[in-house]
């Protein structure tokens, strides 16, 4: 459910997504998947992380559930009433669920994840009757470059994977003699 028509946006959407690729940038620094997301509470950051799962081994650490606590932890109470997240990549469901447990008002995602994505792409979580909150949701703020941050991550990682077979063959070729 979006609270704007298709393709309308808030007019901060894009300045808090820029602040949430700032925030994935630290996570690409940690050799992490580089998703950044922050918690906006009438105007300011209460609230900010990026995916750690592999530095912290730590299977929820990703950027929305850190944002989260952070945001929980600012302002005393597990319960961040009338915030907005916003977030790089489409939420998966762990953090769509933390998300409505902590009653974030509006979600605000940049690339679509069409593997894990259930905002959109693989459900529609916000939208099950079953479930206590109603979270607003807009897709697409800054979407391209986004998606371009991520994918170029994944490139970055398959050519250092593939640098370190040609090595590994080299140094069992020079011990065999050949």
């Amino acid at each position: 459910m979006t609270d704007l028509p298709e393709g309308v946006l808030n007019e901060s959407d894009e300045h808090w997504m820029e602040k949430a690729l700032d925030l994935a940038e630290r996570a690409a620094e940690l050799n992490e998947v580089p998703v950044g997301a922050l918690v906006v509470l009438d105007g300011r950051v209460i609230g900010e992380g990026w995916n750690q799962p592999i530095s912290g081994c730590d299977p929820t650490a990703h950027a929305e559930i850190l944002a989260l606590r952070d945001a929980a932890s600012r302002v005393g109470n597990y319960r961040l009433v009338g915030a907005d997240l916003y977030v790089t990549i489409e939420p998966c469901s762990m953090c769509a669920g933390a998300i409505v447990h902590a009653r974030i008002r509006r979600v605000v995602f940049g690339a679509s994840e069409p593997k894990a994505g259930v905002v959109c792409s693989q459900g529609s979580f916000f939208d099950q009757s079953w479930l206590n909150h109603r979270v607003l949701w807009q897709g697409g703020v800054l979407a391209q470059r986004c998606s371009d941050r991520i994918s170029e991550f994944f490139a970055r990682r398959r050519e250092q994977k593939r640098l370190e077979r040609e090595l590994k063959r080299a140094a069992e070729d020079h011990s065999q003699g050949g």
